[in-house]
Formats: structure tokens, C-alpha cells, sequence
């Protein structure tokens, strides 16, 4: 989720100073487990691929301008409409909230108590609070007066923010210090819980699809790099590792595990990280359908300014370059055409199946720099088509000009790892929807 970033992005480089301003910290490094959660919405019991890809051009529009361990929920399935959300206790005494996990973006931020227009309800059927730092003993929010605050103030002498998305959803606060709360996981298996101070917004204003109760949860928290990710934040005074991963399930209503820290796993495999992009950008270098490879220049992959190729959570199907889209459509219909009737429909390139898909349709390997192969099985491109219960399966890439977004159809069943101490996401899969701690 990508802001317009004016006066308050000074203060994302004096984080640091603001924390130890406010309050010294004493916890050991562990890794955090979070427990994630994603609320499927059936949607007249289907909400079809337009409804979703209609949620992610809107996300997408906001994007181009000891372990701790947390559940997830959701869906990559077309026929269920969801965001991934964890739940998340700030302040003292400690108050639970769900927020919306971003990769895009780097603020944790919450509605407070005086937001005069935020959702007071939620179609996720999720009970939204509203942080209230009177209420809270170890909140410090954060003065005009320090040295770290820019000129932006509020009426109260408050340090405040503003946001503007670039598909005009906006939200306005100021910023606050409290108390975070991990659960961590020790070398014997045990759970400690332990708390650390935080920087994030207070929420006082939200428009556009922030503030629709449709899509309401109670707040955001990034898990982008920068300085004022609460990834970066917390490994920097040595509560949590610069690394954090997911492992989302494929199958019914979802659901799985995200982790502040490293899901270790074997076969996992690694590649860099595009050095200076505000997203988790990654070097595609070709792809091969069938084992044989796309006619297709890597530099349609490359990234350059409005280009490129990153991986995204957040965005629930995936999307290929327009260059690359045709023929990867060709090379799967030539592959599938003695066994597939190809079809159209809701303008996607679907194919009418008599028998099994995983004997029917290719293998798919996207290949990236430092020889990193992510091969993907037929289950993991495709979607059954929502308008009918069988028989009619679906490619499940979308063409998008200039950008290739690898989402959740293409993540789920698979150990993700944003390693950002050694700047490198690997993966591996592996099946999220075992209920074990990994």
C-alpha cells in the first residue's frame, strides 16, 4: 500500500530516537509468531473475479503511488472475498485489535477513540475498538515539542500524519508510544509473553475505502522496510530479527501462520531482493511452461521506474506483464488442447475439463536471479470458474501493464521468508494448512 510521503516522512528516520526518549527496553531477541487471520465474506455466495480483481486494482493503485506465533485465515479461492488480518494487544492494561497485514506499507496504525468518522461496524463481522491512550498507563504521545516531530501538528500540540493512498483513501492521526505485546516461543517449547515500546499512529480521520465498513478492520500494520515498520523498529532494539514470514493455506477457508522471525524449513531456496524499491521486488528472469521457456524478453520483468516484478500478499489472485501474458496463455493452451476445450469467461481464459487438471495442465516455473526456481503446480495457477460448480477451471493471472504481482493464489501451500538482514525472500512449499507450530 503505497502513500504519498511528505513532511511526516522525516520522522520514519528518528524512530529510534523518539523510543528512547520515551522508554528503555530490557527483552531478549526472540522470534515472534502472530497469529494471523482472514475473514472470508461470501458475497451473494460468490463474489466472481471481477469483485476481486476489482480489490486489487484498488490495492494496487495505493501500492504504484524465543517465536511468535499467530493463526491465519482466509482464502486465495475466488469465490470468497477477504483481507488477512492478525490480532494485535497494545497499551496497559493490553487491548486486542485486528489490523490488516500490508506488505506494502510501513506504519502500524489504529483507529482512536476520537475518530468522528471511522467504521463503527465491520462486514468481516469483526468487533472494531478504538485505542484510547488516556486509558492506557504506558502511552507517551508524541509532542510537537520533540526534536524528532516535522512542523505537521495538531490542534492539541499533538506530532500528527497524514496519509493520502493513491486511490484517495487517506488517514489522519498522531503519533503515539505504547506498548506492544509478543508472544514468543522458547527453546523448550514454551510461550513467554513479552512487551516493548512502539511508535505507531493513532487514527483520527479515514476516507475512501478505509473508512468503508465493508472492508472495515481496525487498523493497518505494515510489514514494509522501512525505518518505521514495526519489523524495522523492533529488530532494531534486538526484540525480533530483521526477518519475518508466512505460510498461507490453499485449501477451504485458509487460513495459516505468520512469524516475526524465520520459518526454517529444508529445501527452502533464495533470491535477492531489488536493492532501493519501497516494495519486496524480486529479479524475474524468465518463465517456462512445460519446461519450455516463454518467448519473452527478461527485460519486461526488470525493474524501472513503474516496472517490475514483487511479490504481494496483500493481493489475493496475481498478475502478469501484458507482454508475457499472451504467450504464457498460448504456451498453457497448446500444452492443454487435446484435453481442454478453451474457453472465455468474465474475460479470462478458462478451459472445459472432463478429467483431472493436475494430469491435464503443465508444470509452471518462474525463474529468478541466483538460479531460484518458483514452480508452481496446476492448482496453484488456476481457480475454478465461479460460475459453475464444475468442470470449467480458469487461468488464475490477470494482465497488468508494466508489473508482474505474484499474490496469493500463487503463495498459498508454500513457507515464504522475507529476510531482510541478508536482503533475499525464499520459499519452499510445505503444507500451511497442518495445524502444528512450524
Amino acid at each position: 500500500m503505497r502513500a504519498e510521503r511528505s513532511s511526516w516522512m522525516e520522522f520514519l528516520f528518528t524512530a529510534a530516537l523518539i523510543l528512547a526518549a520515551f522508554s528503555p527496553l530490557a527483552v531478549s531477541c526472540a522470534t515472534t509468531v502472530l497469529r494471523l487471520e482472514r475473514t472470508p465474506v461470501p458475497l451473494n455466495s460468490s463474489a466472481g473475479v471481477e469483485k476481486i480483481s476489482a480489490q486489487d486494482r484498488a490495492r494496487h493503485a495505493r501500492l504504484f503511488s524465543g517465536v511468535a506465533n499467530f493463526s491465519v485465515y482466509g482464502s486465495a479461492d475466488c469465490e470468497l472475498y477477504g483481507i488477512y488480518y492478525t490480532k494485535v494487544k497494545l497499551g496497559s492494561p493490553p487491548q486486542e485489535f485486528s489490523l490488516q497485514i500490508d506488505t506494502g506499507s510501513d506504519l502500524l496504525w489504529v483507529s482512536a477513540k476520537t475518530c468522528g468518522n471511522c467504521p463503527r461496524s465491520s462486514s468481516f463481522r469483526i468487533e472494531l475498538r478504538f485505542y484510547d491512550a488516556a486509558a492506557s498507563s504506558t502511552a507517551k504521545v508524541v509532542p510537537c515539542s520533540n526534536k524528532a516531530c516535522p512542523t505537521r501538528c495538531t490542534e492539541n500540540g499533538e506530532c500528527s500524519y497524514k496519509i493520502n493512498y493513491e486511490d484517495h483513501s487517506e488517514t489522519d492521526g498522531y503519533y503515539v508510544v505504547d506498548r506492544i505485546y509478543l508472544d514468543s516461543i522458547q527453546p523448550d517449547s514454551t510461550i513467554a509473553t513479552s512487551s516493548a515500546p512502539i511508535v505507531f499512529g493513532a487514527s483520527t480521520y479515514q476516507s475512501g475505502e478505509l473508512g468503508d465498513s465493508a472492508l472495515a478492520v481496525d487498523g493497518m500494520f505494515g510489514l514494509g522496510h522501512g525505518p518505521l515498520s514495526p519489523i524495522s523498529q523492533l529488530s532494531s532494539e534486538g526484540v525480533i530479527p530483521r526477518v519475518f514470514s508466512h505460510c498461507l493455506k490453499g485449501e477451504g477457508l485458509g487460513g495459516g501462520t505468520f512469524v516475526l522471525g524465520e520459518i526454517s524449513e529444508p529445501g527452502m531456496v533464495y533470491t535477492p531482493l531489488v536493492p532501493a524499491q519501497p516494495h519486496y521486488n524480486l529479479d524475474l528472469q524468465s518463465i517456462a511452461v512445460n519446461g519450455e521457456l516463454l518467448p519473452v524478453d527478461s527485460s519486461v520483468f526488470t525493474t524501472s521506474t513503474g516496472r517490475g516484478t514483487f511479490i504481494d500478499s496483500g493481493t489475493t489472485l496475481a498478475y502478469l506483464v501484458e507482454e508475457a501474458y499472451e504467450p504464457f496463455i498460448s504456451a498453457v493452451t497448446a500444452v492443454v488442447s487435446p484435453s481442454a476445450t478453451p474457453i472465455l469467461s468474465e474475460g479470462q481464459q478458462c478451459y472445459s475439463v472432463t478429467s483431472s487438471v493436475s494430469q491435464v495442465f503443465p508444470a509452471v516455473s518462474f525463474n529468478f536471479a541466483n538460479s531460484a526456481s518458483l514452480l508452481l503446480k496446476p492448482a496453484d495457477y488456476l481457480h475454478q470458474s465461479v460460475m459453475d460448480v464444475g468442470g470449467i477451471w480458469c487461468i488464475g493471472f490477470l494482465k497488468k501493464p508494466g508489473v508482474t504481482i505474484l499474490g496469493d493464489l500463487v503463495l498459498k501451500d508454500k513457507i515464504v521468508v522475507y529476510d531482510l538482514v541478508h536482503q533475499q525472500i525464499g520459499w519452499t512449499y510445505y503444507d500451511c494448512k497442518i495445524n502444528k507450530t512450524i
